[in-house]
């Protein structure tokens, strides 16, 4: 039999939504939580599984606190924009009122414009272009605590004022990778750099980077700029170590996660810089809701900046819920995200913060250097932190096409 990509979307979304039926037969209140998230490429082990038990962890301390009943439900989205908004308009047709995580940034976009369509809410842990609260803003959406302007203004800034002022890109060629070397580039030739040239590679086919990484070095520039993440982030690490590349130019992973020095090791990344908004080891809090989230996985995936951004956003999405009335809640997913923008947001892994009016998250941003062999006690102790930047400092400049109001 040939499963088509039509038969399996609709296969895997009815699945999906087995718990939503069950849900239904017991007479109380319901809210739906959807989590689309990659579950078996290049963002699994940054997102995915950790992302599900992180929202589910968030729903089970919150439950308490709420008159209505919670599910969790979840479904891969294959980084295709065409898969991800099938599932997820299915979904919204269902009676789910929110889709979750969602990683990658031109599944985001396509995701985004289907709950503003639907008036449901996308609660965006994982996606990073900017341009979701910028130039594709909607009142609909949620970017909870990280964006490629962040990460070109905290990491690609750091190393031009160290002096490296010359850059090559190789760029995953899709929108957030796009993203980031236009926005990196700018923070280069606003510090009075140069960019010597960029090459865009397939997004997600490559594994090989091995001409690309040729290319940079034949450039002349000082830098050799990595625009992507996940998988082929560590590619590009290990590829340009095996090619010692790292001895005549400047390595700069411009999104890093904590999978990626744990998965390549401390002897090739330790000295590299990355920004994250949240590390396990920040202080009582941060290590509290690691320890609750490690027992509710049973995997030893510590969890990064868009694990800790699902749970908070779901936190601090079900506040709004008790706020409203999960009936009112139900209704409209533009009314939930105005509350949310109304409510202080104070959560385990990010602290006190709160959400701008374009529906971007407000919290600080942290420059680490990747420990080496000799600095790191323990398999997870990789960090320690260079520079804390303000939230203010971190965040584009508000559109003000985008000024939505809270309620």
């Amino acid at each position: 039999m040939i499963t088509t990509r039509r038969s399996f979307v609709g296969s895997a979304a009815a699945l999906t939504l087995a718990p939503l039926a069950r849900a239904r037969a017991q007479g109380r209140p319901k809210i739906t939580i959807g989590v689309l998230t990659d579950l078996s490429g290049t963002y699994r082990d940054n997102t995915g599984p950790t992302s599900v038990a992180a929202t589910q962890l968030a729903v089970e301390e919150m439950r308490p606190h709420l008159d209505c009943d919670v599910a969790v439900i979840s479904a891969d989205h294959q980084n295709k924009p065409d898969v991800a908004s099938a599932i997820v308009r299915q979904w919204f047709d269902s009676g789910v009122d929110v889709a979750a995580d969602v990683p990658t940034s031109s599944v985001a976009l396509a995701v985004a414009e289907v709950a503003k369509e639907k008036d449901k809410l996308m609660l965006n842990a994982s996606a990073a272009a900017a341009a979701l609260t910028d130039s594709q803003c909607s009142p609909n959406t949620i970017v909870w605590s990280f964006d490629t302007y962040e990460n070109a203004v905290s990491t690609g800034g750091s190393i031009v004022h160290e002096g490296f002022k010359s850059w090559y890109f190789i760029t995953a060629d899709y929108a957030f990778g796009q993203s980031l070397e236009q926005l990196t580039s700018q923070v280069v030739k606003k510090g009075g750099g140069e960019v010597k040239g960029a090459v865009r590679y397939p997004f997600p086919e490559t594994t090989d980077f091995s001409s690309y990484l040729e290319q940079a070095q034949a450039s002349g520039a000082k830098v050799v700029g990595f625009a992507n993440a996940g998988l082929d982030a560590q590619n590009c690490i290990k590829q340009a170590h095996e090619f010692g590349l790292n001895q005549t130019m400047k390595i700069a992973p411009l999104l890093m996660f904590i999978q990626d020095p744990h998965a390549i090791g401390t002897q090739i990344c330790g000295g590299l810089l990355t920004t994250e908004t949240f590390y396990w080891d920040m202080n009582d809090r941060t290590r509290g809701f690691t320890k609750r989230l490690l027992a509710q996985t049973k995997r030893n995936n510590y969890p990064n900046q868009a694990h800790a951004s699902s749970y908070a956003s779901t936190i601090h999405y079900l506040k709004a819920v008790k706020a409203l009335g999960p009936a009112e809640a139900k209704k409209s997913g533009r009314a939930v995200v105005a509350k949310m923008k109304a409510l202080p947001t104070d959560d385990d892994a990010f602290g006190q913060g709160r959400i701008r009016a374009d529906g971007r998250g407000e919290f600080p941003a942290y420059l680490f250097q990747i420990k080496t062999p000799a600095e790191s006690k323990g398999e997870w102790d990789l960090y320690k932190l260079v520079r804390t930047t303000p939230a203010a400092d971190v965040l584009h400049p508000l559109n003000p096409k985008c000024n939505f109001p809270a309620g």
